[in-house]
């Protein structure tokens, strides 16, 4: 294990410690965490792994995502509660016409897909994908229920905020959030970085556990297939999305970021506390607006309880030791970034396999409230 903790901040590194000692000999991963703007952790390890290894983070991209459509509401360009069809009139079609932004993301909108599904090339391209969608009939009634719109609610918001700006959230993050704030994490990875990526590693599941994934009897045509979109023959598998350089290089706004765990935890870091010397991009009241439950209860895509703000994830709903308010997203491989802002926390925490069972992988609840401990002891 490489890195550094500061005073305070031990008892991190002893939990880090324990995850590596009990996982795999391959097991390779990185832990960073800010707090009210310092950074007081930063550890790695694992083969071929270090502080500076970039991964594909899954739906973590969704918080960078959110970020930029935070920041257009904050400035006033964006109204959550206007129709998206005020801003992007074709998307009225099929019975579309009175959804909302704000519908669209606390995953309201019931456009969790498309019938037919979606290649790599269209999964790999937000507009593609939000050009299949025009004439897509919602799955429900929008706003009776809520479910994760996994692959998509990147490319709508995109293209309003593409409508309405001129420019993709792709353009906007790199020059608005990543480039000013020196963020590692990347919506589109630039060739020359190619060299620090690695791949993700497909999950190594035990017989107990792949006994249980093969009790999901969820059927090839439901509505939990239509929004993975496992439901297409030739669609990528979900762990190897990002190892394909379509999907790294174009940045698609749901999965398809690239960051280390420096970027993740700065990421949020910039959003709350600042980062760089740079103020925080949010102010308090646009944090609380975002991080508020906009949808809570049982999940009709993943039928699961989740609860959604404005394109984050309520993450006290799964860490209830932090504080209210605090808000993030996790990724399918295992990473986790968030922020607390009543702690001053900013965390991110990334894996190279991906973990069981998908989503934010298990270790995350020690690693997080070991942050979350020494944060509040050290104020």
């Amino acid at each position: 294990m490489q890195g550094t903790v500061a005073a305070g901040y031990e008892g991190v590194r002893a939990e880090f410690a324990k995850v590596v000692a009990a996982e795999r000999a391959d097991y390779a991963g990185q832990l960073v965490a800010y707090v009210r703007g310092e950074k007081v952790v930063d550890l790695c390890t694992g083969p071929g792994f270090t502080a500076d290894t970039l991964t594909g983070v899954f739906s973590a991209t969704k918080g960078a995502m959110s970020l930029v459509v935070a920041l257009l509401v904050q400035d006033g360009v964006l109204d959550p509660d206007q129709r998206v069809s005020h801003y992007w009139p074709e998307f009225a079609a099929e019975g579309k016409q009175d959804i909302t932004l704000r519908e669209v993301l606390a995953h309201r909108a019931g456009v969790v897909g498309a019938d037919a599904g979606f290649s790599l090339a269209e999964l790999s391209d937000d507009r593609l994908i939000a050009a299949r969608l025009v004439g897509q009939r919602p799955y429900w009634r929008p706003g009776t229920a809520y479910g994760y719109h996994a692959w998509v609610i990147g490319a709508l918001a995109g293209e309003v905020v593409r409508r309405v700006t001129g420019q993709s959230i792709q353009e906007l993050f790199e020059e608005r959030i990543r480039a000013p704030y020196g963020l590692d994490f990347y919506l589109g990875l630039p060739a020359e970085l190619e060299p620090r990526f690695v791949t993700t590693l497909p999950m190594l599941p035990t017989p107990e556990q792949q006994a249980e994934i093969d009790a999901d009897d969820s059927g090839p045509e439901s509505l939990a297939a239509i929004a993975f979109n496992t439901h297409r023959a030739d669609a990528p598998e979900l762990w190897d999305f990002p190892n394909q350089r379509i999907a790294r290089a174009q940045g698609q706004t749901s999965a398809g970021g690239v960051a280390s765990a420096r970027g993740l935890a700065a990421l949020y870091a910039a959003a709350t506390t600042g980062h760089g010397g740079r103020p925080p991009l949010l102010k308090p009241d646009t944090v609380a607006e975002f991080a508020q439950i906009q949808s809570i209860g049982q999940d009709v895509v993943s039928r699961v309880h989740k609860a959604f703000g404005l394109g984050f994830s309520v993450v006290t709903e799964f860490y209830p030791f932090l504080g209210q308010g605090a808000f993030g997203h996790s990724g399918a491989a295992g990473c986790l970034a968030l922020a607390d802002p009543r702690s001053g926390l900013a965390y991110g925490y990334n894996r190279r396999r991906y973990a069981y069972p998908g989503g934010a992988a298990p270790e995350n609840t020690d690693l997080l409230r070991a942050c979350v401990t020494a944060a509040r002891a050290t104020r």
